[in-house]
């Protein structure tokens, strides 16, 4: 039976059974697992539908090759390619000293992901992430790098650069805001829908084990900044779109056909919630002058 998952509203399937134990392996998946009659749920979800994930049943030596490199990147010790083969998207992970695990869009966006190679976990999560982003790009849909809290029903998406700590801002969010809640703390996903900008959890959270498959309308997003005080401000449209666009998966800027889903969700996002700059110390003061912010003068302090 294949496997089915719902992640920022968005099915697909997992239709071989090597893939469906790999991602077991996997730590925050699971929520985000369903078992629905296949049929009756591709009717019902149909425009949220998108193409399975597969597995390539030829070898190596048969796997197309890139026809043009378009960006490059590392984590750990994996050496990450990503470019075209032909009308396809290709990207290639290769840890040191292990074989490669490849994906390759079956021509384009939106027409299913093909993976070949080696499936440890590490390198299997980025792929997953990475195919889910090119099958959704083009339906306003974008995993935005940064830590989403939750508070009286609505999400605030605190971005900035690694180390700005955006991580140690929520989690201060956690201490001193009673009935505030952690959604995602590395990639949460953004989508415009219903007419809002609406963000969801995802199982990618980085080194933060929380995997919730929820979502929330998105009060306003805030770019952090260190600094020996605390002070926020709104941003007017350009400074907001300057804010944003380098939360964005960065491979996307490098090939139009992403890069121009990319743009529309954020050109909805500046024009439909508010975008604010954070200069700030890490302390309970910037979390209450954010919450004061964008919230009003009606939240709860926890008591100290």
């Amino acid at each position: 039976m294949d496997r089915i998952y719902k992640i920022g509203g968005h099915c697909f399937a997992l239709p071989d059974e090597r893939l469906m134990e790999a991602v077991d392996g996997i730590s925050g998946f699971k929520p985000f697992s369903w078992q629905p009659d296949l049929v009756s749920a591709k009717d019902v979800y149909g425009g949220a539908w998108l193409p399975d994930f597969t597995v390539w049943e030829g070898n190596g030596w048969d796997f197309p090759a890139f026809t043009r490199k378009s960006y490059g990147f590392g984590y750990e010790d994996v050496t990450g390619t990503f470019g075209v083969s032909g009308d396809s998207f290709l990207l290639e992970l290769a840890p040191q000293g292990e074989p490669s695990l490849y994906l390759r869009t079956m021509g384009g966006t939106g027409r299913g992901i093909c993976l070949y190679g080696n499936y440890s976990p590490r390198l299997l999560r980025f792929a997953l992430w990475m195919g889910y982003g090119l099958m959704t790009v083009r339906k306003e849909t974008v995993a935005l790098h940064g830590s989403c809290i939750v508070y009286k029903g609505k999400a605030v998406l605190f971005l900035g650069e690694s180390g700005t700590g955006k991580s140690t801002h929520t989690r201060l969010w956690r201490e001193n805001i009673a009935g505030s809640k952690l959604l995602n703390d590395d990639s949460p996903i953004v989508r415009y829908e219903e007419g809002g900008v609406w963000v969801y959890g995802s199982p990618w959270s980085g080194k933060t084990p929380c995997y919730k498959a929820e979502r929330y309308p998105l009060a306003g997003c805030v770019r952090l900044s260190q600094a020996p005080y605390n002070k926020i401000r709104r941003l007017n449209t350009l400074q907001a779109y300057a804010a944003l666009h380098p939360s964005a998966p960065p491979a996307f800027a490098y090939e139009e056909e992403l890069y121009s889903g990319v743009c529309s969700l954020l050109e909805k996002m500046v024009s439909s919630i508010p975008v604010y700059h954070l200069e700030c110390l890490p302390d309970a003061e910037a979390v209450k002058l954010v919450c004061r912010t964008l919230y009003g003068d009606g939240y709860e302090a926890d008591s100290e």
